[in-house]
């Protein structure tokens, strides 16, 4: 097999030995991570050695212009054979090459592509973006397709960040259970217990969506304002919940299933409409509070109650959420930057240390996280 597309459940022990800095014990890696949320590409420097974080390096974000997002949010739920994707991956290649040339001494980069749909039990998961054509761009070595191989064997393919919470939970000298949740377009949990030896070991996870997050709501906005967010939660903070209607939503048979479980961007899409007679700012609100309760089901399947939770992506910046959270849970509701991490990179880095993993033959996801069968390396990487 040739070492420019080599894909990552053929990675021998070891990874790929034949690269020089594969055999350097820390790796300095750029991750680049573009969310459903549509609003642009984080890129971040993590050094680590595929186990521990030796440290954090600088971090970019470039913003997509309306346009661009249009293009991105005109593919969503597409499959790679549809019309709309072409466009799409050219641009966010394009816009990830603009970003990643900026950063110097890298050793090797991962990139996640942009979620255009994501069905694992049906069609798969589709991420749009050619790592190949970044590699030959960037003249380095780019891990991508993360998800396909979890996907392959049985996984959800879904939440791959957990790997890195357990990182970062060992880096932050945690001694107790704790949680990571991402509010992104959709919702996620990391339950991590730090006492475990390594990631895969049996009870040191456990991870899985907790419900939509701020996409219906950005969605919203955007249609009924212009608006690409409730800035400052502004809005919410202005209305009513419609309690009721909360009530409704949270009765769907995904909260009750138990995890490892993952969603797609558009799997809650009927949201809008439920709300569609409300006002903006009660549509606001309710939405908000839809995702504090969401979240709150979710924190019920935890092995053990958390000693905090840690708040990462852009929901952690809504005063209206945070405050909702920390009313319905037993703990302290904290943003990640309360212990020194950067709530704004978390992916992006996270994608940084998977790709070392992946050079590295080492798991990036397993039977607690995804719900595959075995731990899985998953990933393809494209030499230049």
């Amino acid at each position: 097999m040739p070492l420019s597309h080599i894909r990552g459940m053929s990675i021998p022990a070891g990874g790929v030995k034949k690269e020089a800095m594969l055999h350097k014990r820390a790796i300095t890696a750029l991750g680049a991570m573009s969310g459903t949320s549509l609003d642009g590409v984080d890129a971040a420097v993590v050094v680590t050695d595929g186990h521990e974080i030796a440290a954090f390096g600088p971090a970019v974000y470039r913003p997509y212009s309306d346009g661009e997002a249009q293009v991105l949010r005109a593919a969503l739920g597409c499959w790679p054979d549809a019309p709309l994707v072409a466009e799409a991956a050219a641009l966010c290649e394009t816009a990830h090459a603009e970003v990643l040339r900026g950063f110097d001494g890298v050793d090797l980069i991962g990139f996640h592509g942009q979620t255009l749909a994501h069905d694992p039990l049906g069609r798969g998961t589709h991420q749009a973006g050619d790592g190949a054509r970044l590699a030959r761009l960037l003249g380095l070595p780019v891990v991508w397709d993360f998800r396909s191989a979890d996907v392959a064997q049985g996984g959800q393919g879904a939440p791959l960040a957990p790997f890195f919470h357990f990182a970062c939970a060992k880096w932050l000298g945690a001694s107790q259970p704790v949680c990571f949740l991402n509010l992104g377009g959709v919702g996620n949990l990391t339950w991590v217990d730090p006492r475990r030896a390594a990631p895969e070991a049996p009870c040191a996870l456990l991870a899985f969506d907790t419900g939509p997050a701020n996409a219906p709501l950005n969605d919203l906005l955007h249609r009924r304002l212009g608006l690409s967010c409730d800035r400052d939660g502004a809005l919410a903070a202005s209305g009513t919940v419609a309690a009721a209607l909360v009530e409704q939503f949270l009765t769907a048979d995904y909260f009750a299933k138990k995890p490892p479980k993952s969603l797609d961007r558009d799997d809650f899409s009927a949201l809008p409409a439920l709300v569609q007679d409300l006002s903006d700012g009660d549509a606001a609100a309710t939405l908000t509070a839809m995702i504090v309760g969401s979240v709150a089901q979710g924190m019920t399947h935890c092995p053990t109650p958390p000693e905090r939770v840690l708040v990462t992506g852009g929901g952690r910046l809504n005063p209206v959420l945070m405050a909702g959270l920390a009313d319905v849970l037993d703990c302290s509701v904290l943003p990640v930057e309360a212990v020194g991490l950067d709530g704004d990179m978390l992916e992006a880095q996270a994608f940084a240390y998977l790709a070392v993993r992946v050079a590295r033959g080492l798991p990036t996801s397993c039977t607690e996280t995804t719900g595959v069968q075995a731990p899985v390396c998953g990933g393809e990487i494209s030499l230049p």
